[in-house]
């Protein structure tokens, strides 16, 4: 990343890991790939290996760790061993080691750890921390989409985090929002550190699109699509320096990337704070 420029990442989860998409993200400037263990019903390494082997190189490639096949199809599980298995295998099966392993969404099996919750992510994260010691990925973060959850567990002896990475955009709540500044501060994280995800709560298409106009986050919105606007300010929402994006098509790969080049205007997302913080008191009384 150059200075404080916003990086595009590749997101696969629902893509059909078809190589033009990835051709066409190294046209683009993409050069980040986000997949996980259990993406295209825990294929997705070894589909990448086999359409893309030689593409892969040219990308770094974060993956995720945490999700299991199970008896009932998917099951969670933040058993130290496991996650360290889960890691070797993505490395065998990528055909190299993956440069990030996140831990997915810890807050998942947290509930069933109660009242260990604090020791059994502290295990976890010792797992990952061991993989990246031992050379099977370069490093290692956590991916949650509910960030409140872990607050309350965050402990200065446990291994640390490289990268959080969390729910981003104009439909992200305030408390999700204020959770993952927390959690930044505690692991005194940098901006090229926080990744952003679904920054579009799941579609373009969805009805809230048409309700609002994103332009009015940017000082140079009007020379932009209201897609293109929405990608930029989530930047600002939390403060992130990458966004995982998922995408069958370059050409909404390169309309994303296209809209990198507006300008934030601070103040309106500062004041879009404070009323999602309102709004959240007075629902709360």
């Amino acid at each position: 990343m150059r200075g404080a420029d916003p990086r595009v990442v590749l997101g696969l989860h629902r893509s059909r890991h078809e190589r033009r998409l990835l051709t066409g993200a190294l046209d683009l400037g993409v050069t980040a790939l986000d997949t996980s263990t259990n993406y295209l019903g825990f294929r997705s390494h070894q589909v990448l290996a086999h359409t893309a082997g030689d593409l892969l190189p040219r990308f770094t490639v974060s993956t995720k760790v945490g999700y299991f096949p199970g008896p009932g199809g998917v099951e969670h599980s933040l058993d130290p061993v496991r996650l360290h298995a889960a890691v070797e295998q993505a490395a065998e099966d990528l055909g190299r080691e993956p440069d990030l392993v996140f831990l997915h969404n810890p807050e998942h099996s947290l509930s069933e750890a109660v009242p260990h919750n604090q020791d059994a992510l502290a295990a976890a994260c010792a797992a990952l921390d061991d993989a990246t010691a031992k050379g099977l990925c370069a490093a290692w973060g956590i991916a949650s989409w509910n960030p409140s959850s872990l607050l309350d567990l965050v402990d200065a002896t446990a291994p640390r985090p490289s990268v959080l990475m969390i729910r981003a955009g104009l439909l992200v709540g305030a408390r999700t929002l204020e959770a993952a500044d927390a959690l930044i501060r505690a692991w005194n994280l940098g901006c090229a550190d926080v990744w952003g995800m679904s920054p579009f709560g799941g579609s373009t298409s969805a009805p809230v699109w048409d309700r609002l106009d994103p332009r009015v986050f940017l000082r140079d919105g009007r020379r932009l699509s209201g897609v293109q606007a929405a990608f930029r300010a989530a930047y600002h929402l939390p403060r992130v320096g990458s966004i995982a994006v998922g995408t069958d098509e370059p050409s909404h790969l390169g309309e994303l990337v296209g809209g990198l080049t507006g300008q934030v205007e601070e103040r309106t997302v500062q004041e879009y704070r404070r009323l999602l913080r309102d709004r959240s008191r007075d629902q709360s009384a």
